[in-house]
């Protein structure tokens, strides 16, 4: 065993208890994949991050669920340099992070921490149905065809026609689960929807999402940096949304309002990259007593 520091930071938010936390394990991204999954199932969080030297970039990242490793994550990213940059660790107005998804760009603008994340993949189109019954909606609630899309994780993002049809989804674990085969999703991944209504929760707004999940996760995620930089590009890419720059908004159900400025990089036929800006706030840090068996890095 040894003993581990971590930083527990609020991302996309200037203010405790809002956005969606995160725990930052520094000198961790070695330990092993049972020990960091351990590490956030006793956190309750939704993602922790552990980060380590990295001979291809400033930092290396690697991300955990309760369940498994994932490639990327846009809050934990967020997180991740807050608490790098609190620490003292920066130098500069930007930096790179090594993550299983490639190397990801971060620049400061004043306090606020802006990740690029990387060009659009557009997949398949996913029956409305299928969707629908997984969040416990009518089809007749989804605005256009759900499409699974990513920025270094894919997620199915779905429009929805109203906030009202926002505020009653609920999660179906059994359609969840058969979700999954019709995403291609296999093994243990899953690939969630991510439901999107036009219009913010607050007047400065302009999207309002809700990421709903199934155990062991806790049930709803309150700010998801990596499904929000895949939305922005589904809007661009179908022209259901206008500029190239918009706030997005999520938590805000949750009482854990949490918000981004999202702008594009490249035409929206030929998009290069997403921009997803945020802020951090650290909530505390400490130490944590860990299992030290090397893992997979």
């Amino acid at each position: 065993m040894s003993w581990f520091e971590f930083d527990w930071v609020d991302a996309f938010t200037d203010k405790p208890f809002g956005g969606n936390g995160c725990a930052v394990v520094h000198n961790g991204s070695n330990l092993s994949v049972e020990t960091c999954m351990a590490f956030v199932r006793e956190t309750s969080l939704v993602e922790c991050t552990f980060v380590g030297p990295s001979e291809r970039a400033d930092f290396h990242v690697r991300y955990f669920l309760a369940s498994r490793e994932i490639p990327f994550a846009g809050h934990p990213t967020i997180a991740t340099v807050a608490s790098l940059r609190s620490r003292g660790m920066i130098a500069g107005t930007s930096l790179t992070l090594e993550t299983g998804a490639g190397i990801v760009p971060v620049t400061f603008h004043g306090d606020e921490i802006e990740m690029t994340q990387r060009a659009p993949e557009f997949g398949r189109d996913v029956p409305a149905e299928a969707v629908a019954k997984a969040v416990s909606l009518d089809p007749q609630d989804i605005a256009a065809p759900p499409q699974i899309v990513s920025t270094g994780l894919p997620f199915c993002i779905t429009l929805l026609r109203d906030r009202a049809a926002l505020d009653r989804a609920r999660v179906d674990i059994d359609a969840l689960a058969a979700l999954a085969t019709v995403t291609g999703a296999g093994g243990t991944d899953m690939i969630e929807p991510f439901l999107v209504t036009l219009g913010g929760a607050t007047e400065r707004g302009d999207t309002y999402s809700r990421l709903i999940l199934a155990p062991p996760s806790p049930t709803e995620d309150p700010f998801t940096g990596s499904a929000t930089g895949a939305m922005a590009a589904y809007l661009w890419h179908r022209g259901l949304m206008e500029g190239d720059s918009f706030v997005a908004e999520q938590g805000h159900g949750m009482g854990r309002p949490g918000q981004a400025r999202v702008s594009r990089q490249g035409p929206t036929d030929a998009m290069t990259g997403i921009r997803v800006a945020g802020k951090g706030f650290v909530l505390m840090r400490g130490e944590v007593d860990l299992p030290d068996n090397a893992g997979s890095a």
